[in-house]
């Protein structure tokens, strides 16, 4: 009992002081500025597009772990804040690599933070919008959502997603670890479970690669018995997809349960006369349980990460190889994201598509 006492009491001192901190570092304007909004939900929309030579890349890890470290699942778990910085006045905060190939130019880039409220403690919604962020080699910046924040209580949590532009902040750095802090996660111990975390997507230009089509789209959607599929129409316009084009499809997603099958990530290649549908999974996600609390690039974790956990109990932030689901000569298709019993909180999908330019009839 006096051990859980001093514990509270400790953490309450350390929240005061990290948010008096984390006040401070604000500039003025920004802590002046209104807070934008929430919404319950957020319809899945474009938020960046463009056909360049180029690619897409993004680090990403959690900030909540299990106490134990043997969970798994997050789901009736007692869970605590990752904190792998030596600042004292940050309560959690985790860091991951960004590697923009050499010569490369970034044109966009955004960062996207959530997690669950209500665990053992609820934790204030009014700090939603607002993480610190690092970048290589540098000190933390004060950094507050600039669009509407998806927020809903329900199904046994207080769930949110926020997120924030950070293209110069990118531009201008180098590759190396990305340090995010103070995102607003609870900890202890509930039947629906802790989860957070934080993802970082860029697109950049470089000349030498292939010609493709880059896209992001954002929202918050539940998914789950009662919402079982979110459909994302890819129009390709003028452009089609050529012989053995390659291709990336990143997903972002809150609760995804490891060990509940019945949630599945598939593309749908559509041509003049037919549809072909590919189920996309790898060696770290199958296909009847692709949001299984990881974070992965084709099956592997080829990023640096701080701490690099297997499972990452309720955060998923996984990269996809679309070779073979892209159908040679297709002029538009569709990604398709849902689950059959697990809930889920979806809040971003990005997507990058080798294209080529279709012959001009005359």
């Amino acid at each position: 009992m006096r051990n859980s006492a001093v514990h509270a009491a400790r953490r309450g001192v350390l929240c005061a002081v990290s948010c008096a901190a984390f006040s401070a570092a604000l500039p003025a304007a920004s802590a002046a500025a209104p807070q934008p909004t929430e919404a319950s939900r957020l319809a899945f929309a474009p938020r960046y597009q463009a056909v360049q030579h180029g690619g897409i890349v993004r680090a990403a890890n959690a900030s909540a772990r299990g106490t134990l470290g043997t969970e798994s699942a997050n789901d009736g778990a007692t869970m605590g804040y990752v904190d792998v910085d030596d600042d004292a006045n940050t309560y959690n905060s985790s860091s991951a690599e960004l590697r923009i190939p050499e010569g490369a130019r970034v044109s966009w880039a955004r960062l996207y933070w959530g997690g669950n409220l209500r665990v053992g403690e609820q934790k204030p919604p009014k700090d939603n919008g607002r993480v610190l962020i690092s970048e290589p080699g540098g000190r933390y910046k004060a950094l507050l959502a600039d669009t509407t924040t998806g927020h809903r209580t329900g199904d046994g949590a207080d769930a949110f997603q926020a997120s924030a532009d950070v293209t110069e902040l990118v531009r201008s750095s180098r590759s190396g670890l990305w340090t995010v802090a103070q995102v607003n996660v609870a900890m202890g111990r509930s039947a629906v479970g802790g989860w957070g975390g934080w993802t970082l997507v860029a697109a950049y230009e470089k000349a030498d690669e292939p010609l493709r089509r880059l896209a992001v789209w954002d929202g918050f959607e539940t998914l789950g018995p009662k919402n079982r599929e979110l459909g994302i129409p890819v129009p390709l316009g003028r452009d089609r997809i050529p012989q053995g084009a390659g291709g990336l499809l990143g997903l972002v997603a809150y609760d995804g349960d490891r060990g509940t099958s019945g949630d599945y990530l598939a593309v749908e290649s559509e041509g003049a006369k037919s549809v072909t549908r590919s189920v996309i999974s790898d060696s770290a996600n199958s296909a009847d349980d692709v949001m299984n609390s990881s974070i992965t690039e084709s099956g592997t974790s080829r990023m640096e990460r701080l701490p690099a956990h297997q499972n990452t109990l309720g955060y998923d932030s996984d990269v996809f190889d679309l070779r073979g689901a892209l159908r040679h000569g297709a002029d538009r298709f569709h990604i398709r994201v849902g689950t059959r019993t697990d809930t889920v909180w979806l809040g971003a999908l990005f997507l990058q598509a080798d294209v080529r330019r279709a012959t001009a009839r005359h």
